[in-house]
């Protein structure tokens, strides 16, 4: 091997430059190579690509090394930087002293080191640790590689079970499939079979099914009807439906699997999931029965005279709706505050503010994502508006899990809690939130429940709204000033199931026919660079480009190639290739991850920690001495390790559900020929109401009547709505609901 290009500490990812056959000369190879080093003898098995930017790459699915053999081959490896403390100088010191035994002193008699000049004891039991935990890694690696087991998941097992890790797998292939391991199915399966576990046995039963249920958390589900979950791991495993069955027993009485019947289905949830429904239903009924109670108010609040009062200090006279979410936020404490654009949603939540700004309440102003986050401080004119996870003061734990600062034993310092695009709320986000609500604390869920559900497991909106426990205030009057905007009126077309009016001249919404992904992708990158900065007085920087789906000569991945070129060419520009596109200084770019730690600074030089999923920015500097690439976000910069940039996109195009809880002063919808499953009401609806002041769709008029028609939703398995009904219903004598 010549040299490692790049790595990705975190998941393995490597950029290695070869210098073996079949190549005649040295050729680039890509993929999950963690502790890949200089000096070592690697197999490769996978396949020729070719890279658009780079040219023929190989694209190594597995891969195995061996040591390196010979006093030049150790020098390279030992100068690489593989152990910490050990550089070119003190290799070549290490390996004149050893020779062709340096790496067996290392590894089996570390006292020895203490003859090279400088290293101390101490020094030398340290590099000695640090090399057989990289000997261990590489071993498990290839021991699991024979497997078709991923290293990354191979990397996680060492650090949790260190060389204990092959003889806990052998006991139990499956184990690794837990979340804190990652792997996939297929992958513990297949070293399970190979080690002569029968196809039948309990541990691979109970296995999938266990994977099938955490699998549809991605898909939205909370949980799986007993008989679909059977039949989609029967359709996995295919070892017949009688034994699955006789393992969700096993699971069910170990406690593992919970089973119960709700809203009229045998449910099977995961323990965690069922657990945080229950929580969250309790919590709201408790929060909406307080309110109900007069003695449970903090004072007797005259709601009237306060609307009045706040009527005339802000200078506004409230329509029904809007004096409706005003009392509802005096007397009650859970409010639900929804409506579709223009119809005052914001207009409501500056009332409910200055309300319990005279009711001496500390609020906190929060919203799933920054950008969200950002908008609604806003709108709503104050300062101190965080992302939820911010507020709750989200981090990593040392096995990788999702903790919280704030919970039961550290509540909010907070009186009142207004969250904007609540539908992006999804289950186990809710509970933390709740959790950290004191006593007392207020809860004003703002959003329109006809937009994209959250990406995480539930429908908490829309399933509190509709179970009718909570209060809820729908705004629907769209108010003089928004019945002007055609995007507006657009939004509730397609909303209630009609085709928007596409004829309207000098309009803020115009449709632009195009019948091919080629022809789309030229008229976007047209509109972007040229038509819109130069005819309408739109900078690039304002302008964001939407579209359904990442695949396709019209996808997010597409479109960014395409728009980089026109908006951000080389021109000098330092560059950082990275996957498949080359980050350049100047370009647009999205966080896709929550990170807690990663350290920012501001203008004043103030610094924090924490950058959100959602979160866009500009490329200030690409340092490739340091290997640091520098973020802008807004009014704080963010420098990146390259191996971090695993966590970064461009963002000239972005998907429909990348864009919620942003707001954009113009917006290109793309509407190329794609999936039916994204082809849908709500995808039109949600990209519509990411403009502000400009919306361009560019497409075919049949897949937008198409999408207007297409009220079809995914269904997600949530039992919330059914729990808030059943804990809200009036007792019998006996104590059970009727």
């Amino acid at each position: 091997m010549v040299s490692v290009v790049f790595r990705n500490q975190e998941n393995g990812y490597s950029v290695i430059k070869l210098d073996a056959p079949p190549a005649a000369e040295a050729f680039t190879a890509v993929g999950c190579l963690p502790d890949v080093f200089p000096g070592e003898t690697i197999e490769l098995e996978g396949e020729w690509t070719a890279h658009h930017s780079y040219g023929q790459q190989f694209r190594a699915d597995s891969f195995t090394h061996s040591a390196p053999e010979g006093p030049e081959a150790i020098f390279r490896y030992l100068a690489s930087g593989v152990i910490r403390g050990i550089g070119p100088g003190r290799a070549r010191e290490i390996v004149e002293k050893f020779g062709e035994n340096s790496l067996d002193i290392l590894e089996s008699s570390p006292e020895r080191l203490a003859e090279v000049r400088g290293i101390t004891r101490a020094s030398a039991r340290q590099l000695s640790q640090d090399f057989r935990r990289k000997a261990g890694v590489r071993r498990l690696i290839d021991s699991l590689g024979g497997y078709g087991i991923s290293a990354l998941v191979a990397m996680r097992l060492y650090g949790a079970l260190g060389d204990e890790a092959m003889e806990y797998l052998s006991e139990n292939p499956y184990a690794m499939t837990d979340s804190v391991f990652g792997a996939e199915f297929h992958e513990a399966d297949r070293m399970a079979l190979s080690l002569g576990f029968e196809s039948d046995c309990p541990e691979r039963l109970e296995a999938a099914l266990v994977f099938e249920l955490r699998h549809n958390l991605n898909n939205g589900h909370v949980f799986i009807p007993t008989d679909k979950l059977v039949a989609a791991t029967n359709q996995l495993i295919s070892t017949g439906e009688e034994g699955l069955r006789e393992a969700l027993d096993m699971l069910h009485d170990d406690g593992e699997i919970v089973r119960e019947e709700i809203s009229g289905l045998d449910a099977c949830y995961l323990r965690e999931m069922r657990d945080a429904e229950e929580y969250v239903a309790a919590r709201l009924l408790s929060l909406a029965d307080e309110g109900d109670k007069p003695g449970g108010q903090a004072r007797e609040i005259n709601a009237d005279a306060l609307v009045a009062e706040i009527e005339n200090a802000l200078g506004v006279s409230y329509a029904e709706g809007q004096l409706e979410a005003v009392r509802s936020a005096a007397l009650g404490r859970v409010v639900a505050l929804t409506g579709g654009p223009g119809t005052g949603k914001t207009t409501s939540v500056r009332g409910i503010l200055e309300l319990f700004d005279r009711l001496e309440l500390k609020t906190l102003l929060c919203a799933p994502t920054g950008r969200a986050a950002k908008r609604m401080g806003e709108l709503a004119g104050r300062g101190g508006a965080m992302t939820v996870h911010r507020a709750l003061g989200a981090r990593m734990d040392d096995r990788g899990g999702l903790t919280f600062e704030h919970g039961l034993a550290n509540p909010l310092r907070a009186d009142a809690v207004i969250v904007d695009e609540a539908s992006m709320l999804d289950l186990p986000l809710t509970r933390a939130l709740l959790e950290a609500m004191k006593p007392g604390c207020r809860l004003i869920l703002v959003g329109d429940m006809d937009q994209l559900p959250a990406v995480g497991p539930g429908n908490v909106l829309s399933d509190i709204i509709k179970s009718g426990v909570v209060p809820v205030v729908r705004l629907t009057e769209i108010f003089r000033q928004a019945r002007q905007s055609a995007i507006i009126r657009a939004a509730h077309s397609v909303n209630g199931g009609e085709l928007p009016d596409l004829s309207e001249k000098n309009s803020d919404m115009f449709f632009l026919k195009r019948s091919t992904p080629a022809a789309i992708s030229d008229t976007v990158a047209e509109l972007m660079s040229k038509r819109l900065p130069g005819n309408m007085g739109i900078p690039a920087p304002q302008i964001q480009a939407l579209t359904p789906s990442r695949r396709g000569e019209a996808g997010t991945a597409a479109l960014n190639a395409r728009l980089q070129q026109e908006l951000n060419p080389p021109s000098g520009r330092r560059e950082k290739p990275f996957g498949s596109f080359v980050f350049r200084e100047g370009d647009r770019v999205m966080q896709i991850r929550n990170d807690y730690d990663i350290m920012w600074t501001d203008a004043s030089g103030a610094s924090g920690s924490g950058v959100y999923n959602g979160d866009l920015g500009v490329i200030s500097k690409i340092d490739l001495a340091a290997e640091t690439l520098t973020v802008e976000f807004d009014d704080k910069a963010v420098e990146y390790m390259f191996e971090q940039l695993v966590d970064l996109e461009p963002a000239y195009a972005m998907t429909v559900h990348k864009s919620q809880g942003s707001e954009y002063r113009a917006v290109i919808l793309a509407l190329p020929p794609g999936s039916p499953r994204l082809a849908t009401r709500a995808v039109l609806y949600t990209a519509i109401t990411r403009a502000r002041e400009l919306l361009i769709i560019v497409g075919s008029p049949e897949l937008l009547s198409a999408m207007t028609a297409n009220d079809r939703r995914h269904r997600r398995y949530s039992g919330l709505r059914a729990r808030l009904v059943l804990g809200a219903a009036p007792k019998t004598e006996s104590g059970d609901a009727p």
